[in-house]
């Protein structure tokens, strides 16, 4: 008896025991699929941090990076690298779709220090949170939540200086945003001249909703939206006699009053490295000079809210994709989760939002999911983007179009600009990329290889400093700026620092500073239908036209340069005087 006792024991015991090792299996599966990659820090005992080349491997860089893949055939693969240097938290940052251009390079992540990342909701999150679906603001996409997850204010600062990178021809077939090949079309094509309209009608009809209760600087934005509607028309200055732009005279007197009186206001709130952080190199680089310059700006940062025209929410789109990203789940709702959330906090714990429902607030975002990841209440927010897409939700007006700034250089982010003379520039269009999107394959296949002054191809060979590629640029009369998965590319930059005419091949893209500058009198805007016929266009414009826009494109090169201190119309202040000029024309009394 007391034997057969024992045995049931011990077989009880071993079921038990078996049951237990099941059930922590089980734990950490879920946690595995349900919580971001990378994030089950408490479960490693230590991790040491993460060097440049180890972050460029474990973001899979021989994949499509966003939007702007500068993916091209080497023989440096990746994953090779990767094989010989193993790095610790591979999939804790992770990257999207993106095409990029000269060569086709991507800025690593220096020194991210991940051991402070913890798995708790912030403090204005509820602690748990259920997976759910939702309807979007920019569709009918329904998309499951993830858990929110908060970011320390002690995590390691992030800043990337550019480095010399591997490349790889090999490429991904799915788009991250919906999980899906991306081949979808339009469903409407909105005409240049259709914008043009648009813009006349949004500032025409000032419809957001008017501040609860009028302040001082109410005031002074309707008397400065007074003086630059009856600005005095520029006689002569030799800066301003020029038609790139819209109306020299209304840029001019915004300008001057911007410069007399915009005073913006920073929130502290929000953890590093989302907020207060920024990559300087790299596809991206717009939005963290901007930052970088904005947060050190004196003349119109105020620490006074109540004089402030302007509220800055100084987050990176880039930086919220590489913390929170969970690689290959093709899922962002996480990243919309938590930036729904830190509005919800700033709404409660500040007055400023709620007095006019955040129309005097503004972000600027380069990357391709920044219109997803400011849905939901930031929509009535000023949104400064690169993914400029009518379709999916720019406002023209009241959103700006954000350069996407290739910057090879942090340290020299004007290096090697500048081009032939049109003498000197035999070839009559250029363009060499990844096939990313509906729309590349379609190039190639009718321009590859099709004609000698036609120079289309796949992405050229890697040699060192891009000289191949600049060089293309710099000896072509008109650079091809086609769009890869989203309708933003940088060679529209890239074209105007290098004096090469930009051909814009991307239906219902909205051209940087579109409130500002006249595309069409330094640019070539082609609808993506009549790629056939791209030869025939370009050489219908006679050599006196040419000659007229590639001296606008030298003209208008100031305005999309970054400086390491601003400098008077650079992109810092373009950026920023177009921000302000579309809040003038928000509220009515």
């Amino acid at each position: 008896m007391d034997r057969a006792f024992r045995i049931l024991c011990q077989s009880e015991t071993r079921r038990l025991l078996t049951l237990l090792g099941l059930t922590a299996v089980l734990v950490l599966v879920v946690q595995y699929a349900e919580l971001p990659y990378g994030k089950m820090l408490f479960l490693i005992p230590s991790i040491h941090k993460i060097s440049n080349s180890q972050i460029e491997t474990s973001l899979g860089y021989s994949e499509i990076e966003g939007n702007n893949n500068r993916s091209n055939a080497s023989s440096l693969n990746a994953f090779e690298a990767m094989a010989s240097s193993p790095a610790p938290l591979s999939s804790a940052l992770a990257p999207e779709t993106k095409n990029f251009t000269a060569n086709d390079v991507i800025s690593p992540v220096n020194n991210i220090d991940f051991t402070s990342l913890k798995i708790e909701p912030p403090s204005f999150a509820p602690q748990f949170v259920i997976s759910m679906t939702s309807t979007t603001a920019l569709g009918s996409e329904t998309e499951p939540r993830n858990p929110v997850i908060s970011v320390p204010s002690n995590a390691t600062s992030v800043k990337s200086d550019a480095t010399k990178r591997g490349y790889s021809s090999k490429s991904r077939k799915d788009n991250p945003t919906t999980g899906k090949t991306s081949k979808k079309r339009p469903s409407k094509v909105v005409s240049i001249s259709e914008m043009n309209l648009m813009l006349e009608q949004s500032h025409a009809s000032f419809r957001t909703v008017n501040p609860r209760e009028t302040s001082g600087v109410d005031q002074q934005i309707e008397q400065a939206r007074l003086e630059i509607e009856n600005a005095p028309i520029i006689e002569k200055d030799s800066r301003f006699n020029s038609p790139i732009y819209r109306n020299a005279s209304i840029f001019k007197r915004s300008y001057e009053l911007m410069e007399k009186m915009l005073k913006v206001y920073i929130y502290q709130d929000g953890d590093k490295p989302i907020f207060h952080e920024y990559l300087l190199d790299g596809i991206y680089a717009s939005e963290g000079w901007f930052m970088k310059q904005m947060e050190a700006n004196k003349q119109f940062v105020t620490q006074d809210p109540g004089k402030a025209h302007l509220f800055y929410i100084p987050f990176s789109s880039r930086l919220l994709q590489l913390t929170l990203y969970v690689k290959n789940s093709h899922r962002r709702s996480n990243l919309i989760e938590y930036m729904r959330n830190y509005v919800d906090k700033i709404a409660a714990k500040h007055p400023f939002w709620n007095r006019t429902n955040g129309a005097d607030h503004f972000v600027v975002a380069c990357h391709d999911w920044a219109p997803a990841e400011t849905r939901g209440r930031m929509l009535n927010c000023i949104r400064a983007l690169c993914n400029a897409d009518i379709e999916v939700g720019f406002k023209i007006g009241k959103d700006v179009s954000l350069p996407e700034t290739y910057v090879i250089s942090a340290q020299n982010p004007v290096k090697n600009i500048g081009g032939n003379p049109p003498s000197q520039r035999p070839i009559l269009a250029f363009f060499a990329g990844g096939l990313h999107g509906y729309l590349r394959p379609i190039l190639l296949n009718y321009w590859e290889n099709k004609e000698a002054d036609m120079q289309i191809s796949r992405p050229l060979p890697h040699v060192r400093g891009n000289v191949n590629y600049l060089q293309l640029m710099k000896s072509s009369k008109y650079c091809i700026c086609a769009r890869g998965h989203e309708v933003n590319s940088p060679r529209v930059v890239e074209a105007i620092l290098n004096e090469c005419v930009p051909v814009i091949l991307s239906d219902n893209f909205v051209p940087p500073f579109f409130e500002v500058l006249n595309w069409e009198a330094f640019a070539v805007i082609v609808t993506e239908k009549d790629i056939p016929n791209l030869r025939n266009i370009l050489l219908s414009i006679s050599e006196e036209s040419y000659l007229e826009m590639y001296k606008r494109v030298k003209q208008v090169q100031e305005h999309f340069l970054w400086h390491g201190e601003p400098v008077k119309y650079d992109l810092f202040h373009m950026i920023l005087h177009s921000i302000w000029y579309n809040r003038l024309f928000q509220t009515r009394h």
